[in-house]
């Protein structure tokens, strides 16, 4: 599988970058980066036959890659020139989820560059509960039984009528 992975990698760069590397991954996929356009494209087997797993993201300031933005599973065996026009769709929601346009605020996060993950739900807060004490009773209880051990080492100390 790695080997028909290469081949077709190595197919695909050449059509979609003239300056691009092509690299082993340790999952046994295979990696196209392309560092002139800040974008990475990765084959990695699904376990079906003639199918794989095509990812595609960014490369970050220092070399590294972002997580992949987007996914798809694609046939092996479909022409090269059709799985090149899967990649370039993938490249350009890539390149529009890193490069917000212009006129466009802060996203809802507050984080620059972040775009929101389609189909999640924000993360829903619990409602507080009534009646709700920033101390507990457990916390209480530990408070006045230290209070206690403090009033009875005073009171031998200082409390004694010989003293």
């Amino acid at each position: 599988m790695y080997a028909q992975l290469r081949e077709t990698a190595a197919e695909l760069a050449g059509i979609l970058w003239r300056e691009h590397t092509v690299y082993r991954e340790r999952g046994g996929g295979v990696v196209i980066r392309g560092e002139h356009v800040r974008r990475w494209i990765s084959l990695a087997p699904t376990g079906g036959k003639d199918q794989a797993l095509l990812r595609a993201g960014r490369i970050l300031d220092g070399g590294t890659t972002a997580p992949a933005r987007t996914e798809v599973v694609v046939d092996l065996t479909a022409p090269v020139a059709e799985l090149a026009t899967v990649c370039r769709r993938m490249l350009a929601e890539v390149a529009a989820a890193a490069d917000p346009g212009p006129g466009s605020g802060p996203s809802r996060s507050g984080r620059p560059g972040k775009a929101p993950k389609a189909g999640k739900a924000p993360k829903a807060r619990k409602p507080p509960r009534a009646g709700s004490r920033h101390t507990g009773a457990g916390s209480w209880v530990v408070l006045v039984l230290v209070g206690i051990a403090v009033a009875a080492w005073v009171y031998s100390v200082f409390g004694s009528p010989g003293y």
